[in-house]
Formats: structure tokens, C-alpha cells, sequence
């Protein structure tokens, strides 16, 4: 099995997300972990939001219109496929906006196997700053894509299971379905009961 890998274009990012005039185009989807809103812009898909987001985690998402898009029906296709155990790398244009060193972290997430996991310092060494561990996690925190760049996949140091925008039953129930899709069992995953936090 191949690690997860997540084509990403050389797309700058926007340093302030709020001051750049775009059109943005979102769907809803279904999945075993809740409703998930896709939003994309012509660049690729911008964000992956949650039931029961908040709202301020990526700030530029209320601002997208729903509608149709080829970028949406390719992200949709894709995480279905992933949920459904036949998907293990994504292969979708993305257009992060977030500091140079959000987006630097955001990269790195591409890089960690499916089925497995990286410490926070791991992730930190791997952009070439070690001592930035707290500002790392800050940074997975305001993943707009999440499940697309896996941030579900950082842990922390001593194991434990640590912030996910989805929740700790989604970030536990998506490691362990990966771990057994890797393990060659591909039944799709099962509907995760998670708490909604309301905001």
C-alpha cells in the first residue's frame, strides 16, 4: 500500500484570506463521520468543514455560495471513495490560504502514510523547525482540508489522541479505519457517533 500523497499545485497563499476577492463555491456531502461541507475556488478545493465547525477555524468558508463545480464533484467522488476503504491518496488541486508557515504545515500532512502516524515535534522537524511544536499544532488546528491533508494522523508525542476539528471520536475512528484498510481490509467505514460542539 502506497503512502497518502496529495498533489498539490504551486498555488501562492493569501496571506490575509479576508482581503482577497475570490468566488467560492461549496456542496454538502454525506459521510460516516457526519455532513461535510466541500468548498472550493477555480485554484481547488479551499475546505473541508464540519457538522458543528467553528466558524472562525476557517474564517473565508461563510463567504462561498452553493452551486456546482467540477473541483467539488472530484473531491466528493474522492472522499467517498476514501470513506468506502477504495481510496488511500487523494488527487485533487487545493488552494490553501493561510500564512507561509500554515501552509508549510499543511504541506507536510501530505507527506504522513495513510494508515500511520507522526508526532507533532515529528511534523515540526519535517518543515525544519523542531522547536515550532506548539505552533504546529495551531497550525493542523486551522486545517481547511482536513481528511484531504490528514492532520487526523498527528498525534502526541506519548501517543495520546490531541485536537481534531471533527472531534476525538472521528480523529480515533478515522485512524483505526486506515490502519485496517491498510491492513488490506477495505469494508467502508462505519457511521461514527460524535458529539457536535455548538458554536
Amino acid at each position: 500500500m502506497t503512502g497518502a500523497t496529495v498533489r498539490i499545485p504551486l498555488v501562492p497563499s493569501a496571506p490575509n484570506p479576508q482581503t482577497v476577492l475570490m468566488t467560492l463555491v461549496a456542496t454538502h456531502i454525506d459521510s460516516p463521520v457526519g455532513e461535510l461541507r466541500l468548498v472550493c475556488s477555480d485554484a481547488g478545493l479551499s475546505a473541508v468543514i464540519w457538522q458543528g465547525d467553528d466558524p472562525s477555524r476557517v474564517a473565508f468558508a461563510g463567504a462561498a455560495t452553493d452551486g456546482g463545480h467540477p473541483v467539488l464533484a472530484k473531491a466528493a467522488r474522492q472522499i467517498s471513495e476514501y470513506f468506502a476503504g477504495q481510496r488511500v491518496e487523494f488527487d485533487l488541486p487545493l488552494d490553501l490560504r493561510g500564512t507561509a508557515f500554515q501552509v508549510k504545515a499543511w504541506r507536510a500532512l501530505a507527506t504522513i502514510p495513510f494508515g500511520q502516524t507522526v508526532s507533532y515535534g515529528e511534523q515540526a522537524k519535517r518543515i525544519g523547525v523542531p522547536t515550532a511544536v506548539r505552533a504546529i499544532g495551531a497550525a493542523n488546528g486551522r486545517n481547511p482540508v482536513s481528511i484531504v491533508l490528514p492532520c487526523h494522523r498527528v498525534i502526541g508525542a506519548d501517543g495520546s489522541l490531541t485536537g481534531f476539528a471533527g472531534g476525538l471520536d472521528a480523529k480515533r475512528a478515522l485512524l483505526a479505519f486506515e490502519r485496517r484498510v491498510a491492513d488490506g481490509d477495505r469494508t467502508p467505514m462505519p457511521v461514527v457517533e460524535r458529539e457536535l460542539a455548538l458554536f
